[in-house]
């Protein structure tokens, strides 16, 4: 699972994905509303301000919100999607795709089978087999040759047997090393495949619809590593001349070999222009001042670049009626280093020290965020208000600092904060610096600029508490505590068992009664035991601070005055939803 900044930057979402709330403010996010242009019809281009270069356009290779959110709608079909409605729960509900339903399963959720549509092709209009599948989800193995994606998913939950160091002793398709076994787990018989789990995966499909590791794939035209920005497409829009520019983007045409008839246009592609100009920049700056002026083709774009505080005040009159203000799928978290902090009763006060409010307010008020009260996004299934996080957002010093006292330390108590450095993060770590030295610690603030995440997993970093953020690649509270906390998932070890990388647990967090509940929730048969049992871990994680939420990250969009049906819902992860959206011609 991506970390928030690495899908929002991509961050860092989640898919995905996949819960947030409507639209609200500014533009409105109902599909056919009619401020938004409910008369829209095909034809026209749209233009895609993009203000950073994609990392991938390999299915399989795919892990940015953005890109899953987009692409989706455009390219790549999958079994099952989500369609595009601003009802949260409508749009987190999958529908079939490219499979007859949205799949079943047996033996307790362990067993899924889905079954292919007829007439279903790829845009050189051969057709798309349960081998395309299979071949596709054979690839999220091939960690010696492609790399980034979501595969872990698939190698984590599929019946394949482990190697004697623990990986999966499948090595994808260019190696063929264990095939046999692959071939045992992920079987076709007809247009009907079959996947088989170790362990019960109840939410699979959901899995299925926000990511891309069980995509198709064509074998034949399969390069590895070569093929990182080719596309072959069996969505409504192929592009044209099949290759992505990293540096420039690509144009989108129609594809002749897709049949609207083995899709849900009206739920997941209405696919209204006739061209999307995809450009890439290298700053969200130029994208802003641009969509500001909305001149000629200007007037039909949108991006995924969000409104900075800076440009706050320019967004007035006129321009205002252009905005969607959309809470997003990704929250800001504080993570306590167990090893550092090692009394409960320091990290409770640090916990009561914290000024959230002044933090939402420093980084740009309620169009950059609200308070959160758990890590679990509040339209997310297993969500409960943290009682440790549910007092005054301001914080209280004076509490703190009794709890300071009652644990007999020196005061001020030292405390190393360390943030990925930015203007705005210099801002807010400044704030929270201020409430904590009332509660009476000392703190040093240690901002890094030119490396974040490959520092923050190191089990001997001198830190004591250190910023994250994450979203949810699907719907599911398995996304979000399991990654984070089970340090099982997370350590790495040398040979002789020492820990020499924390994986995304920055905190060095270990609980036998949270991993616990992970597993009970994990062998679950059914999505409402998962989520009654992810409640409960969530309260431990609480209880024993193994974070402290800081916000709820809010996406504050700008679109050109010709763009119609402008949307963001659940299903495009609070991104852009380019299912419904069309352009004035």
């Amino acid at each position: 699972m991506a970390n928030m900044r690495k899908r929002m930057l991509a961050l860092s979402a989640v898919a995905a994905l996949t819960v947030a709330l409507a639209a609200c403010g500014g533009g409105s996010d109902s599909p056919g509303d009619e401020n938004d242009g409910g008369d829209a019809t095909a034809g026209g281009t749209l233009q895609y301000l993009q203000h950073f270069p994609f990392e991938s356009t390999d299915p399989q290779r795919i892990y940015y919100g953005v890109e899953l959110a987009n692409f989706r709608r455009t390219l790549y079909r999958s079994l099952v999607g989500f369609p595009f409605d601003e009802d949260p729960e409508v749009a987190n509900t999958p529908i079939p795709d490219l499979a007859t339903d949205t799949g079943t399963s047996s033996e307790g959720g362990k067993v899924w089978s889905f079954t292919l549509k007829d007439g279903i092709k790829w845009e050189d209009g051969s057709e798309i087999t349960c081998e395309d599948f299979k071949y596709g989800a054979s690839r999220a193995f091939a960690d010696d040759v492609l790399t980034g994606g979501a595969g872990f998913y698939l190698k984590g939950y599929l019946d394949i047997p482990t190697d004697p160091k623990g990986g999966s002793a499948y090595k994808g398709p260019y190696l063929g090393t264990g095939q046999e076994l692959f071939d045992k787990a992920v079987t076709c018989d007809g247009k009907t495949i079959t996947y088989n789990f170790n362990k019960p995966w109840p939410d699979f499909p959901l899995s299925v619809g926000s990511l891309m590791a069980t995509d198709p794939y064509k074998e034949s035209i399969d390069k590895g590593d070569k093929s990182k920005w080719v596309v072959m497409s069996n969505g409504p829009y192929k592009i044209d001349g099949g290759t992505w520019s990293v540096n420039k983007g690509a144009t989108f045409v129609r594809n002749e070999n897709y049949d609207a008839s083995t899709d849900t246009p009206e739920k997941l592609r209405m696919a209204l222009p006739d061209q999307i100009d995809y450009s890439i920049f290298t700053a969200a700056e130029p994208i802003l001042d641009r969509l500001i002026a909305d001149a000629g083709d200007d007037k039909n774009a949108v991006t995924a670049a969000r409104v900075a505080p800076a440009y706050f005040s320019q967004i007035e009159g006129p321009i205002a009626d252009r905005t969607a203000l959309v809470d997003s799928p990704y929250t800001n978290y504080l993570v306590p280093n167990q090893q550092r902090l090692t009394d409960p009763k320091v990290r409770q006060a640090l916990a009561l020290a914290t000024n959230v409010d002044g933090y939402v307010q420093a980084e740009g008020g309620d169009k950059a965020g609200t308070p959160a009260e758990s890590i679990i996004n509040p339209l997310l299934p297993g969500f409960s208000e943290q009682e440790m996080f549910s007092g005054d957002n301001a914080g209280d010093p004076e509490a703190a600092k009794a709890l300071l006292e009652e644990a007999g330390v020196t005061l001020p108590y030292p405390i190393t904060y360390t943030y990925g450095q930015s203007d705005t993060q210099d801002k807010v770590s400044a704030v929270l610096k201020e409430g904590w030295e009332k509660a009476g610690f000392k703190v040093t603030l240690d901002p890094l600029a030119d490396t974040y995440y490959d520092v923050i997993n190191q089990p001997d970093k001198e830190s004591d508490v250190i910023w994250a953020g994450w979203g949810a690649d699907w719907p599911s509270a398995m996304t979000v505590l399991p990654p984070l906390f089970d340090s099982r998932a997370n350590f790495a070890r040398d040979k002789d068992g020492t820990v020499t990388n924390l994986g995304q647990d920055y905190g060095y967090y270990q609980s036998k009664e949270f991993e616990g509940l992970v597993d009970e929730a994990a062998a679950a048969p059914d999505v409402d035991t998962q989520n009654d049992l992810l409640t409960q871990a969530d309260t431990v994680l609480a209880n024993d601070v193994a974070y402290i939420p800081l916000d709820t990250s809010r996406f504050y969009w700008l679109y050109g005055s010709g763009i119609k049906n402008f949307t963001t819902d659940a299903s495009s992860s609070s991104y852009p939803d380019l299912g419904p959206i069309g352009v004035t011609q």
